[in-house]
């Protein structure tokens, strides 16, 4: 799945110059979350997630019956090492 959805939002992100990380779906406590690891330089603040969030939530409408449960959409950053 997380494959699937990665291949999904990469084209529409890179219009806006966000490229994908990562995308994984787990499940923490009894919540299950899509985590949608995103980078752009020459960094992502809040609005570059929120811009991405609008992008991705219309995009995984469409496929929304293929998740077994629902999942709470985590849309963020993750810092380098090195940086």
């Amino acid at each position: 799945m997380q494959e699937k959805v990665k291949k999904l939002i990469e084209k529409p992100l890179e219009k806006i110059n966000v490229k994908v990380d990562e995308v994984v779906y787990e499940k923490e406590g009894s919540i299950y979350f899509l985590r949608v690891v995103i980078d752009k330089e020459p960094f992502v603040d809040v609005d570059t997630c929120v811009s991405a969030t609008e992008i991705i939530n219309p995009i995984l409408d469409k496929i929304e019956d293929e998740f077994d449960d629902s999942y709470v959409l985590d849309v963020c950053s993750m810092e380098k090492e090195g940086k």
